[in-house]
């Protein structure tokens, strides 16, 4: 794969800066989870049940699953660049539709149109396979989230202050704020680095079963998506966890429900450091490794009756890290089964992965209860978390069999 060394900021005839890349991921990683603190108030302000306005969060996942399905394919026949520009055009329409939704079906609906935000997670990560060989890929997709890192950190907390001081659509007005800075930055900056297929779109499509045939594929995909399983259960279930069982206001649920963020900054740095020296392999074991100790560390402090806010988040970094080491390792992987189809590996294994985060983020929400805890959550996560290490070691086993 050829490297790009002449990338010039603001310089559309040029492959795009990271910071451009570090924005893209970032909005649409913002676009998940910044108003979670909010979601207690917004059930009141839509008089609904909770159960119903978290929804939001799984329904923006089966949404966002369902589009990359087709954004992975669209751009390696038409490119990068302009399927980027038309999704973030569609993003900035459905966030004002969130904004002004008068019902809790109309803002539901309005959410899963937000979840063409998605273009900006697949195509950074296809850009950066453009330029990229598979493990120096893998470490500058680790540079790329480690940046975007930073955004969930302060996302959750940034979005329980505007909760608090001017209500639940201040989260949404900043979401539109964002999204205009970003869509000028990538007209601006956002240079083509795909090879168009010359495929029909028809035909693009038809390059699927050629990556569904790929035990590898298979095998990265889940790993990815069993890794970060623990993640989005966390998503769906952390906020009611903290209002319902710790009696936390959105202000303090917002500053310790971005734990997670602290361990993932860390793991992409550690990616981006050492996925070259150590091979994606081994970075993605570590990654499910430290999964399953933080969740089974805060399923001992339940079991022992000693659960509380600190151990509940504060283990949740481990979680983070985990994420942090594994994910861009994966997502290398994936991209690297058949380079000429980086555009749709990205988009199908996003696709997998999101569809599988949809469904634990909505079992989360339905199996929770003030009665139970924390402990349904904690158990999906380990259960997910111990299943992805199961994908990454039958990959290496594989290799090893066949000599690779």
């Amino acid at each position: 794969m050829t490297e790009h060394p002449a990338i010039r900021f603001l310089d559309r005839t040029a492959p795009p800066h990271i910071a451009t890349l570090i924005l893209m991921s970032g909005l649409s990683a913002l676009a998940m989870n910044v108003f979670l603190p909010s979601l207690p108030n917004m059930a009141d302000y839509f008089r609904t049940d909770y159960r119903l306005i978290q929804l939001s969060v799984a329904l923006y996942l089966g949404a966002s699953a369902t589009l990359q399905i087709f954004i992975g394919p669209m751009a390696d026949k038409w490119g990068r660049r302009p399927v980027t520009l038309v999704g973030m055009l569609l993003f900035l329409l459905a966030t004002l539709g969130c904004i002004l939704a008068p019902t809790v079906e109309i803002f539901l609906t309005f959410r899963m149109m937000q979840a063409v935000v998605a273009v900006c997670m697949v195509l950074s990560r296809a850009i950066v396979r453009d330029m990229y060989s598979q493990d120096k890929a893998a470490s500058m997709i680790g540079y790329v989230t480690m940046g975007m890192a930073v955004v969930p950190m302060i996302g959750p907390a940034i979005g329980g202050v505007l909760d608090e001081t001017f209500g639940w659509k201040a989260n949404f007005w900043l979401l539109f704020a964002l999204g205009l800075l970003t869509l000028a930055l990538i007209w601006g900056d956002l240079g083509e680095t795909g090879k168009k297929s010359g495929l029909t779109l028809a035909a693009q499509f038809g390059e699927y079963p050629e990556l569904l045939r790929s035990p590898r594929f298979w095998g990265y995909s889940l790993a990815a998506t069993f890794a970060s399983g623990s993640f989005f259960a966390y998503l769906g279930g952390a906020p009611f966890v903290g209002t319902e069982v710790y009696g936390m206001d959105p202000g303090i649920l917002g500053l310790m429900f971005g734990a997670p963020a602290v361990g993932y900054f860390t793991g992409n740095f550690l990616t981006a450091r050492f996925s070259v020296r150590f091979g994606i392999n081994q970075m993605i074991v570590w990654g499910c490794a430290f999964n399953c100790i933080g969740v089974a560390l805060s399923l001992a402090f339940v079991f022992a009756g000693a659960d509380s806010p600190y151990s509940f988040f504060g283990l949740m970094v481990f979680v983070g890290l985990g994420n942090g080491l594994a994910m861009p390792n994966a997502t290398a992987g994936l991209l690297s089964v058949r380079p000429r189809l980086a555009g749709t590996a990205s988009g199908l294994g996003g696709s997998i992965m999101l569809a599988g985060g949809a469904a634990l983020s909505a079992l989360a929400g339905a199996l929770l209860t003030p009665e139970t805890g924390s402990l349904p959550l904690l158990l999906m996560m380990l259960t997910t978390s111990v299943l992805g290490m199961a994908a990454i070691v039958a990959v290496i086993r594989r290799q090893r069999n066949l000599g690779l």
